[in-house]
Formats: structure tokens, sequence, C-alpha cells
């Protein structure tokens, strides 16, 4: 494990499966308008329930069309045009274990008008009972740092990913064991175990009306082979041999940098390179890493119950950083702001209601675009690339000079 007291460099979590008691060290969940950030009205697309559309393989999946509640198609800035200010919410793991968080952010993100990206675990649909079928690279058959759902909450998880894509956020991966130790850690895999790593966890989604023999459940209503196009590894480990694998399989970008700055992004052999960021710590002499855990890290030094009585501060401090990351995006560079999460309740649920008010707090600003990766890279993809350019000569920050209409006048 890295060092996370200075800096939050690491960008780890325990993943769902804390909730259950299973300890890891890893990462691991608009209005309409001209830029095209805005969700667009009738889009046709599968029914609310999910059921219809062409079955893919043994059923588990299916080709129900375009997905429902996508923003407007993105075109490129106006000669001049204030850039929009985008904020990707991610949620790494995306298992439901009970406790209701997964429909509390759903819920979250209807009533804000927003996208998030999910980064599913492929093992959180492999019931334990079939935990065989896992072979993951450099480790014993079935192994996982961060265990196996129970059947009841592989069926949650089924049904709140399901109502995810309908309600129109993105698919990802988080791969499946999220070993971060040890000489099986994805930090020590070669392209051809991310291969393997990425082919078992497309199965497990693709195939879990097999493996788990149940046949009374809606599919999933999208052809996951074609909606997944990046993730995030476990513990942030692992991307440069991860990339060469990424770009083979057509992906659009990965979210795995160990800790980026508040800049424009660029793209990595041809990948979109989209870090977790430094940001601002209430407080503190250094920045944090925007995600969970490294608040967590932070504050109650790897303990997920820590001194109660410092939950409130701990919260205000959370909520601070978030909202000091935005600002100074926000005012500054407009940079896009990424923040990584898990369902989780470490520290009384703090850091979920961190996220919660922050969410609340830049959805009301204008020019704010709540979007997933996969609708940011489609804005980034349709941009002047003598543009993107320029906004990258802005550091951390940083306004530009004479204001946005000079600024970017002459790109």
């Amino acid at each position: 494990m890295r060092d996370i007291t200075r800096r939050g460099l690491l960008g780890a979590g325990l993943g769902a499966a804390a909730a259950i008691g299973i300890a890891g060290c890893g990462s691991g969940a608009d209005g309409g308008g001209r830029s095209g950030t805005g969700k667009g009205g009738g889009t046709g697309g599968p029914s609310p329930s999910g059921t219809g559309g062409r079955p893919i393989g043994d059923g588990s999946t299916s080709d129900t069309g375009k997905q429902p509640n996508q923003p407007d198609k993105p075109v490129p800035l106006e000669p001049g045009e204030t850039p929009p200010q985008f904020v990707i919410f991610s949620w790494d793991g995306a298992g439901e274990v009970g406790d209701g968080l997964f429909a509390r952010f759903l819920e979250l993100a209807r009533n804000h008008d927003a996208a998030m990206t999910f980064f599913l675990s492929g093992i959180y649909l492999l019931p334990e009972s079939k935990q065989t079928l896992y072979r993951p690279p450099n480790n014993r058959i079935g192994a996982s740092d961060i265990g196996y759902l129970t059947d009841e909450h592989i069926k949650d998880t089924l049904k709140y990913i399901r109502q995810a894509w309908l309600d129109g956020h993105e698919i990802g991966t988080h791969f499946n064991g999220h070993f971060c130790a040890g000489s099986g850690s994805v930090g020590n895999w070669m392209p051809a175990d991310w291969q393997s790593e990425i082919d078992q966890a497309v199965s497990f989604v693709t195939q879990w009306r097999t493996n788990t023999g149940w046949k009374d459940l809606d599919p999933l209503p999208f052809d996951y082979r074609k909606e997944l196009v990046g993730g995030r590894t476990p513990c942030l480990l692992g991307q440069d041999k991860l990339l060469p694998t990424a770009k083979k399989l057509g992906w659009r970008y990965d979210a795995s940098s160990p800790g980026g700055f508040q800049k424009w992004p660029e793209k990595k052999t041809g990948i979109w390179d989209l870090p977790l960021q430094q940001i601002p710590f209430p407080g503190r002499s250094f920045e944090v890493l925007s995600m969970d855990y490294n608040m967590l890290a932070n504050q109650s030094k790897n303990t997920t119950k820590g001194m109660p009585s410092r939950y409130p501060e701990w919260k205000k401090q959370a909520t601070g950083a978030y909202v000091e990351g935005f600002k100074r995006a926000y005012e500054g560079n407009r940079a896009p702001f990424f923040i990584g999460n898990h369902f989780e309740n470490w520290n009384g649920g703090i850091y979920m209601d961190a996220v919660e008010e922050s969410l609340k707090r830049m959805a009301g600003e204008k020019d704010v675009r709540l979007v997933s990766f996969r609708q940011f890279c489609d804005w980034l993809d349709v941009q002047d690339p003598k543009v993107l350019d320029k906004l990258r000569t802005l550091e951390v920050g940083q306004s530009p000079a004479g204001g946005w209409n000079a600024f970017l006048k002459a790109s």
C-alpha cells in the first residue's frame, strides 16, 4: 500500500463488499443546450422494465436500441465561447449490499438531471457458489480481495444496474478481484493478464443467467461489449500495462491515473486519460485525492469506524474539499472535475452525505454539466484540437487573462 497520509495519492477504497465485512485496499459510481450536454427528449429505446429487445447470448443481456436519457449531440465550442464546467461522479464496484445507497444516488441523479459512471465489478454478478469460474491472473482460482455478494444482493445489483442504464448512466468496469498487494497485485499484471481479466468481467456480466440459473429476472437492457468503453483499476494500479489492451479493445478512456491535477486532459496511447485529482483539503497544508477513501485515510487513518465525535467535523471537511475543488475549476480554467466514490457507510456515512451535498451545490450553477465519462468523451471528441491545446495551457485554477471571449476567440 502506498503512502496515503500526504496528498492522498492512492485513490483507494474497500468497495461495496466492505459493507459485508470484507476488507481490502483499493479503488472500490443537464439541462438541454447548444453544447450538447443536456439530456434530449424522447429518444425511444427500451421499456421502463427493461424487457423486450433482441436477446444476446443466453439472454442475460439484450439489445434494446439507443440508450434513453442521453444528452443532445455535442458540437464544437464557438469562437470565444466559455467552456461548460463538466463534473463527473463515478462509483467503484457499483454493487448493492442492502444499504439502499445505489437507489439513493440514482434518485439524487434523477432529481438533478445528472448522469454518472458506474464501474461495475464483474464478480458482483457471480454467485459465490460458482467462484471457481473466476481465474484471476497470478492469483489462486476463485480468489477475490473484495469477496462475493449474496444471491439477494446480486439480484439487487442487477436491478439497479438495469435501472441506471435506463436512466442514462454509463456502465464501465472495475474489473473483478481487486488485487492490490503482493505478487498477484494488478500493479504487476501484463497486457495479457488485463485481457484475461476484462474477458472474464464481461463474461460474468453477459452470462449471469447461466451462472445463477435464474430465469425469471429481466435481462440487462444493453449489449455490454458495446457499452464498455472505459474503467478504473483497483488502487489506481497498473495503468501502463492496461492501456495497450484497452486500446486494442477500442476503449475510449481510462480513469486509473494515480492522482492528477485539475487541468484539461490529454490522451495516453490514444485513449483519454481522466484521473482522479488533487483538490484543496480544508484546514490542511496538503491536497487530497478526489475520492471518499482518501478523505477517510487522512481523517481516521484507514479505519472505517473512527471517533463518532469527529464525524461532523470530518463531514464538513470532506464536503468542503469537493466544493473547493469545484470552485477552483469553475472560477478558473474550467477543467473537468472528477470525483470517485464507493457505496459505503464509512465513519457513519459522512462521505455519502458529503457527496450528496456537494452535488446539490454544483447542480444549481450556470454552465455546469453533470455527465458520465463517456458523455464527456463525446464532447471532447468533437472539439477543435487547437482549442483543447489552448485550454491545456491554463494552470490549475487559472482563469484566462482578458476573459474567455478573448482567450478562445483566436483559437
